[in-house]
């Protein structure tokens, strides 16, 4: 998986369906290096991921978007224009290269409306951690946002009709390349809004005569 810790550059991509478990997105870790700020998780610390029951409607409808297919949404636009978005993924959204946004977006049915959803992840540029995790919605031909996710490391997938987030765990003096392990927590759309249905713990295996190089203090 794309987005918790990684290296590269990623333009805006366009999927139909994420598939597969979260639980094995994290195979192969690479590099989470400082740059975040914040200890070196992301752009911000706020707690849990919140289901935006009574969100704003975002400032793109389907009018703007074309015919309103899903393959006409504009994620910059999208993140830019939407009040639930904080001011900090918003500033640091920029382009990596050339008009290349550090965005991954993803289609599906997530809420059983008339339209796809729209599943947003915002990484950073150099390391590819993701630092924001949106759900959009399509309602009277505007999208609205039913998720926030802003706890970095996460990243959001669909995984067979429901929305599966990942979230990297960091237990005291675990180095920033190396945490301790991951939490998988499971939405389902359910009278209006996500609610979590279950969680799954995975504890990484540690490493021997690994030198503990504590997270840097923000």
């Amino acid at each position: 998986m794309r987005g918790l810790t990684g290296a590269g550059t990623y333009s805006v991509r366009k999927t139909a369906q994420a598939a597969g478990t979260a639980t094995a997105v994290l195979a192969a870790l690479g590099l989470f290096a400082a740059g975040c700020g914040t200890g070196g998780t992301g752009t911000r610390d706020e707690g849990p991921a919140r289901a935006e029951a009574d969100a704003v409607p975002s400032a793109t409808t389907a009018a703007d978007a074309g015919d309103g297919t899903p393959d006409r949404v504009d994620p910059v636009r999208l993140i830019k224009n939407d009040p639930a978005v904080s001011a900090e993924v918003k500033r640091d959204l920029k382009p990596c290269v050339a008009d290349e946004y550090p965005v991954d977006v993803s289609y599906g049915n997530l809420t059983g409306g008339s339209a796809d959803d729209v599943v947003i992840n915002v990484l950073t540029c150099g390391d590819a951690v993701g630092v924001g995790s949106y759900v959009y919605r399509l309602e009277g031909g505007r999208y609205r946002n039913v998720f926030t996710a802003e706890e970095p490391p996460v990243y959001a997938e669909i995984d067979r009709g429901d929305l599966v987030v990942t979230k990297q765990v960091y237990d005291p003096g675990d180095p920033v390349s190396s945490p301790s392990g991951e939490n998988v927590i499971t939405y389902r759309w359910a009278s209006g809004r996500f609610t979590e249905e279950y969680r799954t713990h995975n504890d990484y295996g540690k490493v021997a005569g690994q030198e503990p190089t504590p997270v840097p203090e923000g």
